[in-house]
Formats: structure tokens, C-alpha cells, sequence
């Protein structure tokens, strides 16, 4: 049986016939198919930028599907939120098995949601966890976490971390959950019940695989060193490419937390304590002196790490922020981690042999990789053995005000490698990658396949078709952007009063429904604390992103009502989707352009100026216009959406390259002076 692509989104056809009345045809909907069902059978490459409302998941998914039932090749789609995995997974797929039945009523294909092995519960190390949690854990908080598990273990189906309940202390999981370099295999006595085994099995099986950015990434940066996770595949669909980028540069990178390392030491052994892994070893009593020995090096790594961090931290003066390493500088920490770590790992293999129970052994063969993995990658990183990376510490604050280090390091240009291990890989697959922000020129040009420079040289697609195609929604009708020429320069002493007082302006304007975007956790939180007791005065709920817990917990309190003000960084300028009267005034209070003293940011800024091109306008530029549509696009979700985009910053009308930002906006939004329409303070809300 065949299929055509465009019949299934006609008025009469397969989709229409699931949705009914819900079903409405898009000819955007319809081109974007048509160009996937052709890169899939020509095995080529293609970047298809999306507005709002074209319906992207059915473009990519029916000519998948159709092309794994006509083909028998597997296709994984690849998406950067959970939430959007979720909304395939729940909604979208399940409305394809109807749309694609086979001639036994089954559908013709099989999908899976795959997971990394961290996130499923391996019932044999909880069992053990149980028995030894008196030695094991050394606070109550963690042991009433351990119970938290127990009881959710009779119940759950699929053993996922997704569906455990919350419990005070996370780091729980690490003593229970699934691990390669743990896992019994057939030994096990749980094999038969494993939740990883039957995912993977469930994943061999599977013809369209949906997972993670993440999970993609690593998956590719192990295939280039010849192992890998994921099954052999025939297509790659990326969704919300635009973080495309910086996912592949975590996976192909390094980084070495101070958090990492202090866990593994815990895990081990906590002397003020003396609870921890090896004081629950059962060995026979000439080997006494072994586990004591190992103890004295888990001590010494301790003090070694205190040394390490301590450096590390240094380098950024002890405050929150990052700090560039370059190379052959003194301001490298001095490398006492890597020995203390390697004669751990050698301790805990010699343990392994004396070890009386079997799945000890298998326990500390993954304790002993954990230890030599620190070991090598922190001289990988010291020594910056990875040629066309940048290296950088950081510094974090914890909730009581520590600071915890890091040392990490990203290719400066991610294009060779996703070249050799994606686009020019020796077996041909075929690379959708998708997104309704990734060009960066104005209507005509993006209708003409143009304006995707930045996104094909910093990806490395060189050669993909490129198309854009804009949204089925009314922009012109149901958003105005406001611009406020008069606001005062961020430099200026009352710049934040300023910014509050424009902010309250406009939040009266439409009766709270207000997402306020900021570029600066500082700026956001000083603008909150000032804005906060008169919002909550008009009866306007307040939520902050950093202060009024998770970010899908201010979300949620967000929409219960219609009068509210959420104040968010940089994870709400994307992948929030608010429709309805709820929102209808997104605030951008600065041009989202990187902070140019970050460290990746400088690299990649010095690599284009030596090779003789203008940094600003070949990436700064195009990033701060991809990121301002990324905010632009919270507003209007739907047909019945209407609101105001209020921007605070005047150079996108004072600045020569402002008009590449307006530019880059759907076609007809009236620009409005915002000083002649927005009330002031203490004037009444129309």
C-alpha cells in the first residue's frame, strides 16, 4: 500500500477524517510535507523554517511514517523540549495509527519514546539499596526518599524517572537507577522484569524512534568513537533545530563539576558519617585492610578535589560567572585530581576481586570507570588535549550561597563535526532539521530560500535546501508591536527604576496576561523585587522564574489565571506555549544579544574575525534576531490569539541594524510608538 502525502491533508482525506471539524487544510502544511517526502526518498538534506500554526509535527510525521510502511526504514525524530516528545508521544502519534491502519487494523508502524539507561529503575540495586540504606545513606531525608521509590516500584509500568514522584533528595536515584557499567546482564535475578531491558528490546523493534536532543548527540558523539545507543537508522528528523547548535557542543565537549565529583566521593564513603558504599562491603577478613586502604583514598581524592575546586573557582574571583582558560596559561588549576582519581579507580577494581558478593563486584567495576572517567577527563582538560575548543571554569552559587566550580570546554565551530559524523556520513541518510526561527532575513528573501547563511555555517549544511514558509495566522490583525524610543540607555543610574516604571505601564495597558522577558537574571530579579508589592496590589499573581519554583510549575500557576505576570529569562523566550486571553502582552525589555565575555561567544567571535569576516554581523547579529523572533512568537498561538509585543529597547528603531530585527518579523505587525499609547503608572487601566 502507498500513500501521498498531500491527499492524507486534504479536505477529504486520512487526517481530516481523525480531526473532523477540529481539521482545518494549510497550504504550509501541505509544501513542508511534500519537501520532507522528497528529501526521504532522495536521502538529502533539508532546512525547513516553520511559522507558528503551520502544523509542523504532521508535515514531518506523515511522510515518515509513509516511507516506513512503503520502505521498511526506521526514522528517529529528534526534538529538544519534553514537552514536545510528550505531545508526539500522547497526541500526535496515536492520531497516525488511526490515519495509517494496516490491512489487520494494526497500524503499520511501531513507535518509541527512548530514554537514556539513567532513566529507568534497575529493581536489583534498589533491592540492595534497601537492605544496606542504614549503612548507605547517612541522612534520614535520603532514606525517606529510598521509601518514596519502594512504594512507586509496586506500581509503576514502565520503571521511567519521568513518572516517579518528587522526593527530597534526587541524589537517591543514582544508587537505583540502570547502569551500564553495573548491569548483570542475564545474571541478574531481575533480567526478566528489567525496565531498561524491555525499553530496548521495545526500541529494537520500533521503526520510528522519538528522543531528545541529549540523548541524539551523545549518541553521535559515541558513533564517532565506533560505539553507539541508538539502532541503526535511515532518516534523522531534528524539531526545534534552532537548538541544534548548541546540543551538539555539549555532547562533543567536556565538563567536569565540582557536583560530580563530590557525589561519587559521598557515595563511596562520608567520614564524618562513616556510612557509604564501601562500608556495606562484604569481604573476608584478610581483605580488611583493602577496603581500609581504599577509605584512605577516598580521603584523598576529597582533599585533592578541595585543591582542584578551589582553583577553579579562584578564577572567576569567587563570583557566579565564567572565566576564559587560555592555553599554556598559569591560570590552569594544578592537575592533583587525575593521580588521586586513577588510584582510586585501581583500589576499587582490586575490591572488585575480593568482594564476596557477586553484585558487588559489578557495583564497583561502575565505581571504578566513574573514577578513572574523572581521572582522564580532568587531564584532557588541564592539559586541553582537545584541539578547536575553548576552555572556561564557572561558577555557581548554590541556594545557601556556596560557590561550586566547573571546568569545561565545546568546539568553537561544531560544522566539521556534525559534517563528517551527520550530513557527509559514509552511509547516506537523509536530515530534516526544523524550527520556526532559523533564518535571519526579511520576508522576500526568506521566500526565496536566503537568510539561512548563519544557520548552514554554523551547522555545516552547506548544501541543504533551504525553505521558509510563514504562518497561517493573521499577524497583521491580532498583534501590534509597541517600540519605546524614549527608554533611558542601561548604563544610566536610573535605567532599572526606568524599566520598572515602563514595565508597570504596560502591564496596566492590558490588565496583567504578561510574559516580561529579560537578557539578565540581575536586571529581572531587581525589576521584580521593585514591581512585585504593586502588581500584587492591582490583584495581579506574580511568578519569577529562579524564585517561585520550577519552570513548569510558574507556568502552570501562570494560566490558572487570566490577570497574571510571569518575569522569565532565557528558557521562556522559547518553547512556551501559552494560547488564549492568558497572554496577551509579551515585554522585551532588551535585543536578546549574547553577553560578549562569554567565553564560547568570544571564541567563536575571535575564529570568524581571523578567518577575515565581521563578527557581529556574521553571528551576534543573526542569534540576537533568531532569539528575538524565538520571544516575538510567545504571543500569537492561535487564530483567536490577540496582544501587543512591547519592546523596551530603542535600538531596534535607532540602530542602523534594527530593521533586520523588524525585518525579520511576519509580514505587516503595525509598529506603534509606545510612549504615545502606554498609560502612565498612576493613570487607570483601560
Amino acid at each position: 500500500m502507498s500513500w501521498s502525502v498531500a491527499e492524507l491533508l486534504a479536505d477529504q482525506g486520512g487526517v481530516a477524517r481523525q480531526l473532523g471539524t477540529n481539521f482545518e487544510a494549510r497550504p504550509e502544511q501541505v509544501e513542508m510535507a511534500l519537501r520532507v517526502e522528497r528529501t526521504l526518498a532522495e536521502r538529502s538534506k533539508l532546512l525547513v523554517e516553520a511559522g507558528t500554526g503551520v502544523g509542523k509535527s504532521f508535515a514531518y510525521l506523515l511522510p515518515a511514517i509513509a516511507r516506513i510502511a512503503e520502505h521498511g526504514e526506521r526514522v528517529v525524530v529528534a526534538t529538544n523540549t519534553i514537552a514536545l516528545q510528550e505531545q508526539l508521544i500522547a497526541k500526535d502519534i496515536p492520531l497516525m495509527e488511526r490515519v495509517f491502519p494496516g490491512e489487520d487494523g494494526r497500524p503499520v508502524f511501531r513507535a518509541e519514546l527512548v530514554k537514556g539507561r539513567g532513566n529507568y529503575l534497575s529493581l536489583r540495586r534498589l533491592e540492595m539499596a534497601s537492605r544496606r540504606q542504614d549503612r548507605l545513606f547517612a541522612e534520614e531525608a535520603y532514606r525517606r526518599s529510598l521509601h518514596v521509590i519502594e512504594d512507586w516500584a509496586y506500581d509503576t509500568a514502565d520503571g521511567s524517572l519521568s513518572t516517579l514522584p518528587p522526593i527530597e533528595r534526587p541524589a537517591v536515584w543514582d544508587a537505583v537507577q540502570s547502569d551500564s557499567g553495573n548491569c548483570m546482564g542475564r545474571k541478574c535475578p531481575r533480567y526478566d522484569k528489567c525496565f531498561y531491558q524491555s525499553a530496548r528490546r521495545r526500541m529494537e523493534r520500533a521503526d520510528l524512534l522519538i528522543c531528545n536532543h541529549a540523548l541524539f548527540f551523545s549518541d553521535l558523539a559515541m558513533r564517532s568513537r565506533g560505539v553507539g545507543f541508538l539502532p541503526r537508522y535511515d532518516h534523522v528528523i531534528l524539531d526545534e533545530a534552532h537548538h541544534v547548535e548548541d546540543a551538539a557542543s555539549d555532547h562533543f565537549g567536556l565538563s567536569l563539576s565540582e557536583g560530580r565529583v563530590r557525589h561519587l566521593l559521598h557515595t563511596l564513603y562520608q567520614p564524618r558519617r562513616h556510612k557509604g558504599y564501601l562500608d556495606t562491603l562484604k569481604v573476608g577478613d584478610d581483605a580488611a585492610a583493602t577496603v581500609e586502604r581504599a577509605v584512605g583514598l577516598v580521603l584523598d581524592a576529597e582533599a585533592a578535589a578541595d585543591e582542584f575546586f578551589d582553583a577553579v573557582i579562584s578564577l572567576t574571583s569567587g563570583r557566579a560567572g565564567s572565566a576564559r582558560i587560555g592555553a599554556h596559561t598559569d591560570a590552569v588549576p594544578r592537575n592533583g585530581l587525575t593521580p588521586a582519581f586513577k588510584a582510586l579507580s585501581v583500589s576499587l577494581r582490586t575490591l572488585k576481586e575480593l568482594a564476596l558478593v557477586e553484585e558487588d563486584r559489578f557495583e564497583l567495576n561502575s565505581y571504578a570507570e566513574r573514577a578513572a572517567s574523572i581521572a582522564e577527563e580532568t587531564e584532557m582538560l588541564v592539559e586541553q588535549q582537545l584541539d578547536g575548543c575553548v576552555y572556561w571554569a564557572e561558577t555557581r552559587l548554590t541556594e545557601g550561597g556556596k560557590a561550586r566550580g566547573t571546568l569545561a570546554c565545546s568546539p568553537i565551530d561544531v560544522a566539521p563535526v556534525l559534517r563528517a559524523n551527520l550530513f557527509d556520513a559514509e552511509k547516506p541518510i537523509s536530515v530534516v532539521l526544523t524550527s520556526a526561527t532559523l533564518a535571519t532575513g526579511g520576508r522576500a528573501a526568506r521566500e526565496a530560500g536566503r537568510g539561512f547563511e548563519h544557520v548552514r555555517d554554523r551547522l555545516g549544511c552547506l548544501t541543504a535546501e533551504a525553505v521558509s514558509l510563514g504562518s497561517p495566522f493573521d499577524h497583521a490583525r491580532q498583534v501590534e508591536l509597541h517600540v519605546d524610543t524614549a527608554m533611558s540607555d542601561p548604563r544610566h543610574p536610573r535605567y532599572t527604576a526606568d524599566l520598572a516604571d515602563r514595565i508597570l505601564r504596560h502591564i496596566r495597558a492590558t490588565d496583567g496576561g504578561a510574559f516580561v522577558l529579560f537578557t539578565s537574571f540581575a536586571t529581572m530579579y531587581d525589576a521584580a523585587d521593585r514591581l512585585r508589592p504593586a502588581l500584587e496590589d492591582l490583584g495581579m499573581p506574580v511568578f519569577v522564574q529562579g524564585r517561585d519554583g520550577s519552570r513548569m510549575k510558574i507556568l502552570d500557576g501562570f494560566r490558572e489565571g487570566d490577570r497574571s505576570v510571569l518575569f522569565g529569562t532565557s528558557s521562556f523566550w522559547q518553547g512556551v506555549d501559552v494560547r488564549g486571553r492568558g497572554l496577551r502582552n509579551v515585554i522585551i525589555t532588551r535585543l536578546p544579544f549574547e553577553p560578549p565575555d562569554r567565553p564560547l561567544t568570544q571564541a567563536r567571535l575571535e575564529a570568524i574575525e581571523a578567518r577575515g569576516g565581521n563578527g557581529f554581523m556574521d553571528d551576534s547579529l543573526p542569534r540576537a534576531i533568531l532569539r528575538f523572533k524565538q520571544g516575538f512568537g510567545r504571543l500569537i498561538r492561535s487564530r483567536s490569539d490577540r496582544g501587543r509585543v512591547v519592546v523596551l529597547d530603542p535600538r531596534i528603531v535607532t540602530a542602523r541594524y534594527g530593521r533586520l530585527f523588524l525585518d525579520a518579523l511576519p509580514e505587516g505587525v503595525p509598529v506603534i510608538d509606545a510612549r504615545a499609547t502606554a498609560p502612565h503608572a498612576d493613570e487607570p487601566a483601560p
